[in-house]
């Protein structure tokens, strides 16, 4: 099939690309000239493990092309097109921005509205952009401006991508979740999923465009509330002598509850979790219909990354003025050069506002953290970073970290204390350590957290 693709970020270029390797012809469309040139080129806009390549093999097998211009994909006849447009969180109130949704909306069925009169078939319009409930009437509206109802369809197909994982989690998904009320529509999209489902996935086909919506708000909300309950129960177990590893293990082998997002560390961030919580409170308070649990979750995983600040100041004795701190990854997750949200980017300007001194280093992310945080210094890998500091602190369960020998680690640095906010490092390197090592939810003498950090980090 002929397949358009509206933006090229993690969730358009994934899809488009994965699109064109189950054999569909696809085009990529995105305003930004600068992007599509170096695509056009080989070069990727972000880092996605595998993506280089799977681009390439579909340039030169011309299933896959790229386009600023929307005139492009009409030309070659395509009626298929799928929005993964960018859905910031507001500005103003949190919500989801949906500007730039109405806008690739609008501009596909001008376009369309003119070549209808040599065309006639239905123009299908399946938005995998993170949309609150009730956007996708908006769109309807809007593309009836411009062509009868007749002659197009609209569906909900949210994306489940993760960011460093996004490749395998198009190609092998736990379900395909399709939302209209159209029958060909869902008929058009089961064909292009086809080759997906007939390898074992499942296809999830919902009567409404707003059962889908509300399907992936509610499942980043829940994961993120998994993440934020853990790692509170982390900070528990450390003041009561508990491990949280064993604790996890024991409530995850309860098949009603699993281990996936149990692991403890210094809090969500990414593109998603962050603006979609907060998308879906304002939803619900729009619905007259509040979701307190998720409030409580943006304000347990904000509280917790700066009780983390606290968690490396009492690790170091208490104070962090003239102190070097090394911090060992910066991306939000491993396996990206993701930086929205990303907990460094409230725990490194932490550290600095109470008088330390931060350099850093993360083998993908770094380009992109000092575009953010141009005041720290980046060096090249974990030995300089950690040289004449103070402390290390690992912030991004990055696999190079994993086996880290911390005594090599700490061998030219001041101090000999290492804060493992991810409990990446080994158990064999961490009890051969002559330094002392701090974990989260472990009981390696940690300092115990009872100062409101909030007054002294804000």
């Amino acid at each position: 099939m002929k397949i358009c693709v509206i933006g090229t970020g993690y969730v358009g270029l994934v899809s488009g690309a994965c699109f064109a390797e189950i054999g569909h012809h696809v085009t990529c469309m995105d305003i930004h000239e600068d992007k599509i040139a170096k695509l056009r080129a080989g070069q990727m806009p972000i880092y996605e493990p595998g993506l280089e390549a799977l681009v390439a093999r579909n340039q030169d097998a011309g299933r896959l092309i790229f386009t600023t211009q929307i005139q492009d994909a009409i030309d070659a006849d395509v009626s298929i097109f799928f929005i993964c447009v960018g859905t910031p969180a507001s500005a103003l109130d949190g919500g989801a921005n949906l500007d730039y949704v109405f806008a690739a909306v609008g501009d596909i069925a001008r376009h369309a509205a003119i070549q209808r009169q040599s065309r006639p078939e239905q123009i299908l319009f399946v938005t995998k952009s993170t949309v609150p409930v009730g956007t996708n009437s908006e769109i309807e509206q809007i593309v009836g401006r411009y062509i009868p109802s007749s002659g197009f369809a609209i569906s909900s197909n949210p994306e489940f991508l993760r960011e460093g994982a996004a490749i395998k989690d198009f190609m092998n998904p736990d379900r395909i979740v399709i939302g209209s009320s159209s029958p060909q529509a869902r008929r058009t999209l089961e064909d292009i999923y086809r080759p997906i489902a007939e390898a074992g996935a499942a296809v999830h086909l919902v009567s409404s465009v707003q059962t889908a919506e509300l399907v992936k708000y509610v499942a980043n909300a829940f994961l993120a509330t998994k993440i934020s309950f853990i790692n509170e129960v982390a900070r528990l177990a450390e003041e009561a002598g508990a491990d949280i590893d064993e604790v996890v293990a024991g409530v995850g082998a309860d098949a009603r509850i699993g281990r996936d997002f149990l692991t403890p560390g210094p809090g969500y961030g990414g593109s998603c979790f962050p603006k979609d919580t907060q998308a879906l409170v304002k939803t619900a308070i729009e619905y007259n219909s509040p979701l307190t649990i998720v409030e409580a979750v943006i304000a347990a995983n904000h509280r917790h990354k700066l009780m983390m600040v606290s968690k490396i100041r009492k690790a170091i004795g208490g104070r962090l003025e003239g102190k070097r701190i090394a911090v060992l990854g910066l991306a939000f997750k491993a396996n990206t050069d993701d930086m929205r949200d990303s907990p460094a980017l409230v725990i490194v300007p932490g550290l600095v506002r109470l008088g330390a001194q931060v350099v850093g280093y993360d083998p993908i992310a770094g380009e992109n953290a000092q575009l953010l945080m141009p005041d720290i210094r980046l060096e090249a890998n974990v030995f300089e970073a950690a040289k004449d500091a103070d402390a290390v602190v690992i912030l991004t369960e990055w696999p190079e970290f994993h086996g880290l020998d911390l005594n090599r680690l700490m061998e030219n640095s001041r101090g000999r204390t290492v804060i493992d906010l991810r409990n990446v490092v080994s158990k064999q390197s961490v009890e051969s350590f002559t330094g002392a090592y701090f974990g989260l939810g472990k009981t390696h003498g940690q300092h115990i957290i009872h100062v409101p950090v909030e007054m002294e980090v804000a």
